[in-house]
């Protein structure tokens, strides 16, 4: 079974490589995402999110900036900063519960600033 750190390093590890399948591939079938707009429960409902986010974090000249990150036990937090085509992320923040090696919730936040 992986360790938190291990489903972490996966998980950020996709993303920048825009691994739409290795993302999901960290959580649980049930799992739970909350975000500003409401939970989202399962698979299909978190590749929607993770869609999206690849797609704009795709475009040319998008940067991520990991600020802080932090794993206790089953948990782990990261907060972060972000520029895309489309936005600005002065802040994003998320905080993972893993259990028996995948994700089963997590939560995001963030303050985004459109560019258009």
């Amino acid at each position: 079974m992986r360790s938190t750190t291990a489903v972490l390093d996966n998980h950020l590890k996709c993303f920048g490589e825009g691994d739409l399948d290795g993302i999901l591939s960290d959580y649980s079938p049930d799992a739970v995402l909350f975000t500003a707009d409401g939970p989202l429960r399962g698979l299909e409902a978190i590749r929607s999110l993770f869609a999206a986010m690849l797609a704009e974090f795709g475009k040319p000249g998008a940067t991520f900036r990991m600020t802080q990150r932090f794993v206790d036990g089953d948990y782990a937090y990261i907060l972060w900063t972000a520029e895309t085509a489309d936005n600005v992320y002065e802040l994003g923040t998320d905080t993972f519960f893993v259990r028996e090696g995948k994700i089963a919730v997590q939560s995001f936040a963030g303050k985004l600033t459109p560019k258009a």
